[in-house]
């Protein structure tokens, strides 16, 4: 069966091995991950002694119903992480083709692969879409959305939830996917939401068997969802850092292609030469093998800021 290369940010210890340093010396930019992550809230010690309980999920799943507001009518079902739904939701439907218009994350034309599917940039039985997307920031048009099977990834539309077709949820065959490790900064909790149709859920749910999320993630998830005030201080604080982030890199010679406030896409004459560049200032970014004028940065934490600059001079 045909296999897809998964090509990912986040491989630092490659980095590291290349051009040396310490690893807690590096700048790692090469993630679309908020840097200044939601404080981690004292954890009970039955959430790591006992199994996960149904009460701590409902209230999770409370949680994010609110957050998110999701109507009543549709489904929220918490998952170990966004990757471990991508993984799972091509075999929700019998194994057709899917369109995903690229280029975009490469998880889902992967799992779709592995599945069985065959992957086209027309109209097929089900269809991806990431919105905003992964790496250049477009944003979905939900005329598009065809097929049997809708897969909307919003990994990252946190930052913009004006933006958010979460009412498309309420459609046949429609699947919203949430990032908890993305906007919350704590990718290692490993939790997300798949939100939507309710009989897809209970299928997803059997495939990923009983306590998928641990004790743990169920707490720091619903103390984090229930804090918007964090939230809409986070929003203001990453459209000011973007935008920093946006002079440097023009006064550096790059130019904005796209991106969200979690991460920023740039064109340069040649993205292997700027990387190599800033990687022996101990920063790691990101580049794609489709495009060698395209480099990714994923925003600083307040202390790397001059890191940055001081390699960009």
């Amino acid at each position: 069966m045909q296999t897809l290369h998964r090509d990912h940010g986040g491989n630092l210890d490659a980095a590291v091995a290349r051009f040396g340093g310490r690893r807690d010396a590096w700048l790692d930019l090469s993630t679309g991950i908020n840097p200044t992550p939601y404080p981690v809230p004292e954890i009970p010690a039955a959430s790591w002694r006992d199994l996960p309980d149904k009460g701590a999920n409902a209230a999770l799943i409370d949680a994010a119903r609110q957050f998110w507001e999701v109507p009543a009518h549709m489904g929220v079902l918490a998952v170990p992480g966004a990757s471990a739904a991508i993984a799972q939701m091509p075999r929700l439907a019998p194994a057709g083709s899917v369109s995903i218009l690229g280029p975009t994350y490469n998880e889902h034309a992967a799992s779709f692969t592995a599945a069985g599917w065959q992957i086209s940039d027309a109209a097929a039985q089900a269809s991806v879409h990431v919105h905003p997307n992964n790496p250049d920031g477009r944003l979905a048009d939900p005329a598009t959305m065809s097929g049997e099977l809708r897969i909307i990834d919003e990994s990252f539309c946190d930052v913009m939830p004006e933006q958010s077709l979460i009412l498309l949820g309420d459609t046949p065959g429609t699947l919203i996917l949430k990032s908890f490790g993305k906007f919350w900064g704590l990718a290692g909790v490993r939790l997300g939401f798949v939100i939507g149709d309710q009989a897809l859920l209970n299928r997803l749910a059997d495939m990923l068997g009983p306590w998928a999320v641990t004790g743990p993630a169920l707490h720091i998830g619903r103390i984090a969802l229930q804090d918007m005030r964090w939230a809409q201080e986070t929003r203001l604080r990453l459209q000011a850092d973007s935008d920093r982030m946006d002079q440097m890199m023009t006064q550096a010679g790059a130019s904005l292609v796209g991106g969200t406030t979690l991460f920023r896409l740039y064109d340069v004459k040649d993205a292997q030469d700027w990387q190599t560049r800033l990687a022996q200032h101990h920063i790691w970014s990101r580049i794609f093998p489709y495009n060698p004028r395209w480099i990714r940065l994923g925003l600083p934490p307040g202390h790397g800021w001059a890191h940055l600059e001081a390699a960009l001079a």
